[in-house]
């Protein structure tokens, strides 16, 4: 074979080769294309438009303790506790009837997470009954250790000291953020003042507010009456202060306009 054959051999080989190599990064990408519309389009479908959404959170940050001893001239306090109570609401963006599309059959609380914990105390979150929201009562036995199941009623009538809601969505989820014992057997010296069971009590006990700033998330699962599922993630951050108050001054009461919307995932 003299040089030009094989120069040309060369070279038909060489094209062979580049040509099976763009075929081959072409069907991959194909490959890759065909695989993401497999997965996202479902999703895509199931998701066309908003079924529920959380529009609005109202937040009462308060403080409150647990006295061990007094006289008259000291104050022992046994537990220092700052509370947030937090009442969600969940809506149906549709203006239309309700449907068994737009109705619970099951909600729950998961996935309970703490972004930014605070430097004092030991942060929980708890069940709070509606009739006792921004009152400082800490029921222990209403502690979510992992997932809050609520029931879900029609009738006209619930107990709303427990965990339920209606199924059109007519009450908020009502939930209570305790930190507790950011303070124990702390003696308070100065009783000429009394001693006032709020926030007041953070700044006599000198506890600064950025040590207690606490962040937390968790999922809201809904269920409705078609039984697919839906899921959407809430996140909190602690109010201690407005641009007008701070919880030195008593309370704080925020109310936020959110909007977490929920996804379908089957």
């Amino acid at each position: 074979m003299d040089k030009k054959k094989k120069i040309l051999t060369i070279i038909v080989f060489m094209l062979f080769i580049i040509v099976f190599v763009l075929a081959y990064l072409l069907f991959q990408k194909y490959v890759i294309k065909s695989n993401f519309e497999r997965e996202i389009l479902p999703f895509a479908n199931k998701n066309d438009k908003t079924v529920f959404q959380v529009n609005k959170i109202v937040l009462f940050s308060n403080c409150d303790a647990k006295n061990k001893t007094g006289s008259s001239t000291n104050f022992t306090i046994e537990n220092l506790y700052q509370y947030t109570d937090m009442a969600i609401f969940i809506n149906n963006s549709s203006t239309e009837e309700k449907t068994l599309e737009n109705t619970f059959k099951k909600v729950s609380i998961q996935n309970i997470q703490y972004p930014t914990l605070p430097e004092l105390g030991e942060p929980k979150l708890y069940f709070k009954g509606l009739n006792q929201f921004s009152k400082s009562d800490l029921v222990t036995e209403n502690e979510i250790h992992d997932t809050l199941d609520f029931a879900v009623t029609s009738e006209n009538e619930a107990n709303l000291d427990t965990p339920i809601l209606y199924n059109n969505l007519a009450n908020p989820i009502t939930l209570s953020f305790v930190n507790q014992n950011i303070k124990s057997d702390y003696t308070l010296t100065d009783t000429s003042t009394p001693i006032t069971y709020d926030g007041t009590l953070l700044k006599r006990c000198n506890v600064a507010l950025s040590s207690i700033a606490c962040k937390l998330s968790f999922d809201i699962c809904i269920t409705n009456n078609l039984e697919e599922e839906f899921k959407t993630t809430v996140f909190v951050n602690i109010p201690l202060e407005t641009q007008e108050k701070s919880i030195y001054d008593g309370n704080v009461n925020v109310t936020q306009n959110t909007n977490f919307m929920f996804y379908r995932y089957k």
